[in-house]
């Protein structure tokens, strides 16, 4: 498995968005967050996913045993990468023979995304904001 030799936009990875932290405790991190100066901009104390920003980046909180049917969190988190088309990443990651977690989706939060886990666990979530 190996990179494209020739660069292409829609396979450039643009920047970190946010990165998402399991918590055992949405009301405290939460608190804690908000605390910090950040804004609340999705979920909240008593949901399983929580998104607080700051000026263009994330951080985003989600029950290390999320009860919304997903397999539960493991590790120290994930890092959401944004990209420019990510249904062309996709492809290209499955041509390279990786085998992300699932299809591209659009979660409720606004984003079209995926998941991968890189050699070592950790999860990559590939996105991009719609509409």
């Amino acid at each position: 498995m190996s990179a494209p030799s020739e660069p292409n936009p829609n396979f450039e990875i643009e920047k970190i968005s946010a990165i998402t932290l399991a918590t055992a405790d949405m009301a405290r991190a939460v608190a804690f967050y908000e605390s910090l100066g950040m804004k609340l901009l999705y979920g909240g104390t008593e949901t399983h996913f929580s998104s607080l920003g700051f000026g263009a980046c994330y951080i985003n909180l989600q029950m290390a045993n999320d009860g919304d049917g997903q397999r539960p969190m493991t590790g120290w988190g994930r890092v959401i990468l944004y990209v420019a088309d990510v249904d062309a990443f996709y492809a290209h990651i499955r041509a390279a023979g990786y085998r992300p977690e699932f299809e591209p989706r659009d979660g409720a939060w606004g984003e079209r995304y995926f998941h991968l886990r890189d050699p070592d666990g950790h999860e990559l979530s590939f996105a991009r904001r719609i509409g």
